[in-house]
């Protein structure tokens, strides 16, 4: 465990919005939206809203725009539609909208994902940033990729990166 560079303000509920974007998944079988919402849950914070989409450009980014004017929100965390098959748009259409990016989260869990799964954590396109003073992040679909970043990254940093778009 490293030491924070500098402590965290007091400790803050973030309210977040769950996105899972899918052609197959139902709120039934949606292990990974699930999971973000326990893991949030367990860490105090709260989830303002829980949708799935398809995997469609135009669907995401209209689903960004209709979150970004929820001033309850703070941070929308989708997960799938990662990779680099052909129905994999959410980084492409999260990405042309962010207006600052964290490329140390994409980065730092491509570099986990490696220590677990090897080389195949080259397909992953991870990606956070800011928009419309909303974080985002975007995972992949995988249950253990969602631990991974939930656990490893974003429960850690949450309340942090909240608080930096805030002031």
């Amino acid at each position: 465990m490293t030491s924070q560079p500098h402590p965290d303000s007091p400790r803050i509920t973030v309210t977040c919005a769950v996105v899972t974007v899918s052609d197959t998944r139902t709120f039934e079988t949606d292990k990974s939206g699930q999971l973000i919402q326990q893991l949030l849950l367990g860490a105090n914070h709260a989830v303002g809203a829980y949708t799935i989409i398809k995997d469609e450009p135009i669907q995401i980014q209209e689903q960004i725009e209709n979150l970004r004017k929820s001033s309850n929100l703070n941070a929308v965390i989708f997960s799938g539609g990662t990779g680099i098959a052909p129905r994999d748009t959410t980084y492409d259409a999260i990405e042309k909208l962010l207006e600052k990016t964290l490329p140390g989260f994409g980065e730092l869990f491509r570099f986990l994902s490696y220590q677990e799964i090897g080389s195949r954590a080259i397909a992953s396109r991870a990606v956070a940033g800011v928009y419309q003073n909303k974080l985002i992040f975007s995972l992949p679909g995988s249950s253990n990729a969602v631990r991974l970043a939930m656990e490893k990254l974003i429960l850690p940093e949450l309340t942090h990166l909240v608080s930096q778009i805030c002031n």
